[in-house]
């Protein structure tokens, strides 16, 4: 998935992992795009600083229950 169409799922409320169901991305109170480890709660930006470049690589992010063609 682009980083367009990822935020566009989580301002959907639609469920989005990265690289598998352990890994959540959701957006906080800031407005800011988060991926966080479900079991241990360590959390990184979706992109790096200047916001062009996924922390991941794009078929790594998927919509929970979607099928993933990306």
């Amino acid at each position: 998935m682009k980083i367009e169409a990822i935020k566009a799922a989580v301002d959907a409320d639609q469920t989005v992992h990265w690289a598998n169901t352990g890994y959540i991305v959701h957006k906080d109170a800031l407005g800011q795009y988060l991926i966080t480890y479900c079991h241990g709660g360590s959390t990184i930006g979706l992109t790096d600083q200047s916001g062009t470049r996924l922390n991941g690589d794009e078929a790594e992010f998927y919509v929970a229950g979607a099928t993933n063609d990306q």
